[in-house]
This record gives structure tokens, sequence and C-alpha cells, in this order.
């Protein structure tokens, strides 16, 4: 018997091999398992139409449908008798079938699965145990699985854990900052959330694993690949105590845009967001951005008025009514409230509103190379995108002076980006 035409045999091997907890008295566990896997390469993080689909109709029949080449319509109306309605449906499907069939390839899923065997991670389904229901929060953004290493324990603390974000090129006053806020949380019994990243990230994991407490590490890439490099010893070492995390398969690079999405986790994922230092451009706003969209508490840290870094916290503070936080002991009280109103940031900071690039073009530009001219099917391919929407996105960065065509494909030509 056959499975997304591979022999259920092998199904079932690749399954167990990063799903080992399964029940494996349900027959399709393994397919399940598979599917969703095969997923997590073949939509970019944060597809909500994947979201719709795959919770519609389950991973398995999703996959097959992509897989069997099903038109948009044959799908609407297969969701649409799960209960789904949307007057835009038919064109939503269209446009996802467009971004998904390039990346089906059952030789890199089977890789993947290889290498995330081989590096001992793990495969996290919605319907485990130890699925965190704050990402949940997300809706069709959700996660549709999420690969782990590192202690099972860890996930049990995410009810109680604060989000700990700032700049990378941080000031020797935040990694203070950071390293007095992430070791007082630890002491009452928060756990710690960051991107694993240079700056404050970094500082925030350090003092917790030093303070003997659980800390989370959302990677923008698979967590076969620690990034940053100079971050390797680092992340090891959380994923031997806490949990290295991400939506991405193994093998998976990091980019712009996956970065900005992997940003919505950090956010869901803790009970509360801080941003102990940031720039009036900081990613870490993004992930303020994410907080106040699904109604986190939020809390800034303010740092002297003449610092550039300190700048888009004072902006937190003053433009989008962030509780100004100095101390653990303030940043435990953030956690443990209500939830603040913040609505300009959810519409700016949520939708990515601190770069002044669309979500198409941050992707096609990740696409891109500044060597090698690539031609559109292989951009759309890359970035997980449709062809047409590659082409507008080309158009608008060509304008804007930061591609080149050339002869065979396109290239990046770095300014402005």
């Amino acid at each position: 018997m056959t499975l997304f035409g591979l022999e259920e045999s092998v199904i079932v091997g690749l399954a167990r091999g990063v799903h080992p907890g399964g029940d494996e008295s349900e027959r399709d566990a393994p397919a399940d398992v598979f599917a969703r896997a095969a997923w997590t390469g073949i939509a970019e993080p944060g597809d909500g139409v994947a979201g719709l689909l795959v919770g519609s109709l389950g991973a398995s029949v999703a996959l097959t449908a992509v897989l069997e080449t099903w038109t948009p319509e044959r799908l609407a109306v297969t969701v649409r008798e799960s209960g789904v309605a949307g007057e835009e449906l038919e064109s939503e499907l269209e446009q996802g079938l467009q971004r998904w069939r390039p990346r089906l390839s059952s030789a890199e899923v089977i890789h993947s699965l290889q290498q995330a065997a081989r590096v001992s991670a793990r495969l996290l389904l919605p319907s485990d145990p130890l699925w965190p229901a704050s990402l949940d929060d997300l809706g069709l953004h959700a996660p549709i699985a999420l690969w782990w290493r590192g202690d099972p324990a860890a996930f049990h603390a995410l009810p109680h854990a604060v989000a700990l974000v700032g700049a990378r090129a941080a000031t020797g006053y935040g990694e203070h900052v950071a390293m007095e806020a992430a070791a007082g949380l630890v002491d009452r019994g928060f756990a710690i959330v960051s991107g694993a990243a240079y700056g404050i990230d970094g500082m925030a994991h350090r003092a917790a694993l030093a303070s003997e407490g659980i800390t989370l590490a959302f990677l923008a890439g698979g967590v076969d690949r620690h990034y940053p490099t100079g971050h390797d010893a680092l992340i090891s070492r959380i994923a031997e105590v806490g949990a290295v995390v991400s939506e991405l398969p193994c093998g998976a690079a990091p980019t712009k845009w996956r970065f900005l999405q992997r940003n919505r986790l950090i956010a869901a994922a803790g009970a509360a967001t801080v941003v102990v230092e940031a720039g009036w451009r900081s990613g870490s706003l993004n992930t303020a951005g994410h907080a106040a969209a699904l109604g986190r508490p939020l809390g800034a840290v303010p740092g002297p008025v003449t610092s550039p870094a300190s700048a888009g916290c004072h902006r937190l503070i003053r433009e989008f009514d962030a509780v100004c936080v100095t101390t653990a002991a303030e940043m435990a009280e953030l956690a443990g409230e209500g939830v603040w109103a913040l609505d300009r940031i959810e519409a700016e900071g949520a939708a990515g509103g601190t770069d002044s690039r669309t979500s198409e073009e941050i992707r096609v530009l990740d696409a891109l190379s500044r060597r090698s001219p690539r031609p559109v099917p292989d951009i759309a391919r890359r970035a997980g995108m449709s062809t047409a929407a590659v082409l507008g996105a080309l158009g608008a960065l060509d304008l804007d002076g930061v591609v080149s065509e050339r002869e065979t494909g396109w290239v990046s030509i770095g300014r402005g980006t």
C-alpha cells in the first residue's frame, strides 16, 4: 500500500523517527505526522490559507489534494463542506496552490525527516499534550506543526513565561538590564522566551541558564541550523536544559521574512512581552506588534533619552501605551495582569509595519542572489509565492532600484535593502 506516492512502511518509519510518542493504534497517525512535516516545508510560516486548508480537511487530505492537483473549485467545495465560508475562497486557494506546488518534493521531505532523526529533533503536533495552547491564539496563522530539540518539561513552563526581546546591537546598559530581568524573573518562577539572536536575546538566555531556569529559543530556520553561528554553544546549551523550537524543517535557512514570522511565535508563547532595548526601527518592535495583536501585556524598558538604542522603547511607551517597566518585579506583575489594548501597534506591528517593504517584497529579496541570476519560477519556489505575485514584487523592487533583470534571470543589487 502506498501513501502520498510512497510505500506505507517508509512513511511509518520516517514518522516514528520524529514522533515516537504517537498513538500507534491510530492507523492515520503516521500519515498525519508525515503530512504535517511536509507542510512545514511546502508552506511558508504564517500562511493562513495553508492553515485554513489543513484545519478544514486535515493535513493528510490537504497534502493529497495538492499532490493530486485538485482544482481550486474542487478544493473550495470540499472546504465549504467542512463549514468554512468565504467569498474569496477559490481565489485564495488558487494562489495558495501556485505557491505550494513548486515546492512538492518527496525527496526533500524524506531528507528533512532523516536529518531530524539524526539530530534527535522531534515533531510536535497540535494534538500532542505538549503543544503550547497559547499558539492557537494565532488562529489560521498558527503553526501547522513545530520542530523541537530539548527537554519536554520546557513546554510545561510556557504558561508562566515572559518574552524578553530587544536590539541585536545592544549597549552595555541594555545587556545589563536584560541580565537582571531574566535572572529576577527566573527567581520568581518564570521561564524566559526569546529568539537566540545577538544582543538582548542572547543575554536573556544566558542569564536564565546561569540562574538554572528554563528558557526556550524560537529560531527562524531549522533546529539543526544554529543561527547566528556565533551562538552555536548557547543554542546547544538551551537544547540541553530548555528547548529550541522552529516551525521550519531541518535544513531550512533563516531569512528576513522568516525572522518576522518567527516573532509572532515569541509573542504568542509568552504570558507577556518586554522590549528591553530597541532602536526606532528595531525588529523587536515587530514582536511587540504581534504581542499587542494577540492581547498580550506589553512592557518596555526606558533608557537614556539621548540613546538611539532606546528610541524604540520610548516610542512604545509614548505612542502605544506600553507599560514602563524597570525591574523584574514590575515585569512579573505585568505578566500576571490583564490585557492591554494597543490598537495602533496592532495595526502597524503585526503586519511588520516597522519595515517599508511589503511582505511579498521581503520574501522575493530573500530568494534573490547578488551573484547568480534566478528565473521567476525559481524565485517563486524559493519564496513560496505564486509567479504572478513574484512578478508584481519584482516590478516594485525594480522601480526602487534594488533588483535588476539579467539575460538569465533576476539579481539583487543591494541598494536600499
